[in-house]
């Protein structure tokens, strides 16, 4: 059975599905950044999944890299599965933009996360519900 691990569950806020993966937002404003978790079990690797999985998990990100970048008007996205903190299988995804506070560096350890206050959600998510309308479900809505 699919369990989301503890540290994704810790640090981030649930989005919705696709047809493989959750959809999560890290909870840091600093930049538009989204973590796609297949749902398989004991998954670690991306050789791990079968063929059929490894094709939709590439459908599944590049199709969210692509509306990510027009919806929050990226100048490059940042799209990169490591791994070295959680083990879980994750696809980070993640719009740059020339004025974040990290630019050009890697995001990852160069400034302390901001975390999102409802309102933000709510705008980020409401975002989503205009472009993400093909296989894709919500959290809390009805199948």
């Amino acid at each position: 059975m699919f369990a989301l691990d503890s540290r994704l569950q810790q640090d981030c806020l649930l989005v919705g599905d696709f047809p493989l993966c959750r959809l999560l937002l890290m909870n840091d404003s600093n930049y538009p950044w989204f973590i796609l978790v297949p749902r398989r079990e004991e998954v670690s690797e991306l050789f791990q999944l079968d063929a059929d999985d490894q094709r939709q998990l590439w459908q599944e990100t590049t199709l969210l890299a692509e509306i990510l970048k027009d919806t929050f008007a990226a100048d490059k996205m940042n799209v990169a599965t490591l791994g070295n903190v959680v083990s879980q299988l994750h696809m980070h995804v993640i719009v740059r933009r020339r004025d974040d506070v990290a630019w050009p560096a890697p995001v990852w350890g160069r400034h302390p996360a901001q975390p999102y206050a409802r309102q933000q959600v709510g705008q980020v998510i409401d975002k989503l519900r205009l472009v993400l309308t093909e296989d894709f479900q919500f959290a809390g809505e009805p199948a």
